[in-house]
């Protein structure tokens, strides 16, 4: 929850100027400003390589569900890609895996990608619970949810007690995790898809880690959350990112 309209066009105006010239063949940008300034957003960036994303979405099209934004309204702003059950949906909103998978059908229903977002807190993670609560999130996350439909979709590992902390989880801990989602896929759909899958980490993501996150092998992107409000860190992350691999940020 950051920006105004005008302070959203200034930083993706910067962002269009950083980054005209990163092939879009290699790497995928992503920018999800507020509700509030989707369509101006989405003006600015119309003919660069920056594409359009949105921080939430309700599972139904219309109705008299006062204070939500459905996939049909995000799409005719111009949005192409929703995060679903973000770790502060979870935490503040009470989102939940069945509303996670009610929105990511939704989203993939009107031809938008989801990111959908799974990850543990830290007393899970010292209770020795990280994989308990991934397999959770991802076998009810995307119940129902087809192979073709979860090569459209993206997951997002962010483990919460790496978020807005400073504290970042280390690059082996990020591969460990992220290699045990991609093994539930496989377990789900089949390896050949699971490998088709990309798999985001977010969590403290910054310009002096990158390079480290994104050499691992099953980081194909980065989910960023407070450096992305400063044109210099998240063009330098993005750089970083697109030196190392293809991935979606």
């Amino acid at each position: 929850m950051y920006k105004t309209i005008v302070q959203a066009i200034e930083l993706a105006n910067g962002l269009t100027r950083e980054l005209y010239n990163l092939e879009t063949d290699k790497i995928d940008i992503v920018i999800c400003p507020a509700f509030t300034a989707l369509s101006e957003v989405g003006q600015v960036i119309i003919d660069s390589n920056i594409q359009l994303g949105a921080q939430d979405a309700y599972w139904q099209d219309e109705g008299a569900f006062t204070g939500e934004v459905s996939a049909v309204m995000l799409k005719d702003a111009g949005v192409k890609f929703v995060i679903i059950g973000h770790s502060e949906r979870r935490q503040y909103f009470s989102e939940t895996n069945e509303t996670v998978n009610k929105k990511a059908k939704a989203v993939l229903a009107h031809g938008l990608t989801p990111i959908i977002c799974v990850g543990e807190t830290l007393n899970q993670r010292e209770a020795g619970k990280t994989f308990d609560v991934l397999s959770d999130h991802i076998y009810n996350g995307l119940k129902d949810i087809s192979a073709d439909d979860i090569l459209k979709t993206v997951i997002a590992y962010e483990p919460v007690w790496a978020i807005g902390t400073g504290r970042t989880a280390t690059a082996d801990q990020v591969e460990e995790a992220q290699k045990y989602i991609r093994e539930l896929l496989a377990k789900i759909y089949a390896k050949d898809v699971a490998n088709k899958v990309r798999i985001q980490y977010g969590g403290s993501v910054k310009p002096e880690n990158i390079a480290a996150l994104m050499s691992q092998p099953d980081v194909d992107g980065a989910l960023v959350g407070g450096a992305s409000l400063s044109l210099e860190s998240f063009s330098q992350i993005v750089r970083g990112a697109s030196e190392v691999k293809k991935c979606l940020l």
